[in-house]
């Protein structure tokens, strides 16, 4: 009975995302993003019907384990603008690193100003770097990959919804200063973003987030030492 209720709900799961794609891209409303509006309907779902999550997630796993080959999906386009990436490399990188240093430093004092338990201070600490890195670095750190995955989407979630909205109001006219803008702040929903707007926001926010997450896989065990 369970594995007939797991394969409903990854059909379920899979068809509301096309269904809620096809209706943003109508629409064109980022509160009708499909990363916002499917999984509020799943929790809501799973809450009313009792069904476990280790039953939903029996079956619905694999969508997470697609997040590897989609990030590594993004080298493509940063090949093609490699041209582009060579004559910048510089301001590049050292937005990586003062957007990751923020990122970090900024969750750890939040959650040891509101006294967090360890797991999750060291789980947020990846939460700017996109879900398959995260899930990989937050266990160097002393963290949980599961917390470190939800975290990483409800700061994905937002910095896609305050993205554009923030530069609205800031001067930012530099294709490139705002596809890193994404790339760091909100990650893969970010750099989806920044490939709605332009190709090169796209490329930019692809490089950044790649680079990021990376990094930190790479600091992980010193980063743990650190905190």
């Amino acid at each position: 009975m369970s594995g007939w209720l797991a394969t409903a709900c990854l059909v379920v799961t899979v068809a509301l995302y096309f269904a809620m794609k096809r209706v943003h891209r109508q629409y064109k409303r980022v509160w009708l993003s499909p990363m916002i509006v499917v999984p509020a309907i799943l929790i809501c779902a799973l809450l009313i019907t009792h069904i476990p999550y280790v039953t939903y997630a029996s079956r619905s796993h694999w969508l997470s384990w697609m997040l590897g080959p989609a990030t590594v999906a993004f080298a493509i386009p940063i090949y093609d603008y490699r041209d582009t990436i060579r004559r910048h490399w510089l301001p590049l990188v050292v937005g990586v690193c003062v957007g990751m240093t923020v990122a970090v430093v900024s969750s750890v004092a939040l959650a040891r100003l509101m006294h967090l338990p360890e797991t999750l201070e060291r789980s947020l600490a990846v939460r700017s770097i996109s879900t398959p890195f995260a899930m990989i670095a937050a266990p160097e750190l002393g963290g949980a990959a599961d917390l470190a995955a939800v975290f990483v989407v409800v700061t994905g979630v937002c910095g896609m919804m305050l993205g554009e909205w923030l530069l609205a109001f800031l001067p930012v006219r530099s294709s490139l200063a705002r596809g890193a803008l994404f790339g760091a702040g909100a990650h893969a929903a970010g750099t989806a973003t920044a490939h709605g707007r332009s190709v090169d926001e796209g490329v930019v926010s692809s490089l950044t987030m790649i680079v990021a997450g990376v990094l930190m896989v790479i600091i992980a065990p010193l980063l743990a030492q650190i905190l």
